[in-house]
């Protein structure tokens, strides 16, 4: 498909979900960065394509904007060929679906950087408190994962089965903001297995916010 525009940002994890989904399957895309820090994603032209001055927003040429990391992958995963980033069985697409929403439902939202600047800013709350409260909620939700993974017939060489899918394009990022807030991945062996083999992949290694050309 030509023309998609995604607007997102080279650190933010759910618009690097949305990169490396469209490096799967193969489809062109152009980009605009919206940086965070800077408020530009509450500028009056994005709030009008996106009210909730959030990224990623996916502009599909003669459609419209498409905003929510998962929705703009499984629209792709709807309309685009190329790989799978769902199985075809209903019980196999629900697991995965839940091992990705455990990522991007519970861990993901509560060390967003707006919550994180509402604890700094409303709370009076203090940098070392403020990232001792996402590595809390982080640790909590990657044991759970590292349990199931570790432990379901399922998984394979990534989150489930031989091929990288939805769970692994949630997994990565999550990861990368892990380590931006100090926290200590060794107690999560199968999770850090399944993060190399996906690096391993040109389509996650370019997907990386150090290759984007609004990386800092």
């Amino acid at each position: 498909m030509d023309g998609l525009l995604l607007q997102g940002f080279f650190r933010s994890s759910a618009a690097w979900r949305v990169r490396i989904a469209l490096n799967l399957k193969g489809v062109g895309y152009a980009q605009v960065a919206r940086h965070l820090r800077r408020g530009e994603q509450r500028s009056p032209d994005f709030m009008a394509k996106n009210p909730q001055g959030l990224v990623p927003a996916l502009e599909v040429p003669g459609q419209g904007v498409l905003t929510q990391s998962l929705a703009i992958i499984e629209w792709l995963e709807e309309t685009q060929p190329g790989a799978a980033l769902l199985p075809a069985d209903p019980w196999a697409r629900a697991r995965v679906r839940s091992l990705a929403q455990i990522i991007a439902c519970d861990i993901h939202p509560i060390q967003n950087l707006r919550v994180l600047a509402y604890l700094k800013r409303e709370l009076g709350q203090e940098g070392p408190t403020v990232d001792a409260f996402a590595r809390h909620w982080i640790t909590g939700g990657l044991a759970a994962l590292e349990q199931r993974l570790a432990t379901e017939a399922e998984t394979g060489i990534f989150c489930h089965g031989d091929a990288p899918g939805l769970a692994d394009l949630c997994l990565v990022p999550q990861l990368g903001n892990a380590r931006r807030f100090g926290t200590d991945l060794s107690p999560y062996p199968t999770i850090l297995r399944i993060e190399a083999a996906c690096m391993a992949l040109p389509a996650f290694e370019q997907s990386a916010p150090d290759r984007q050309p609004d990386a800092e």
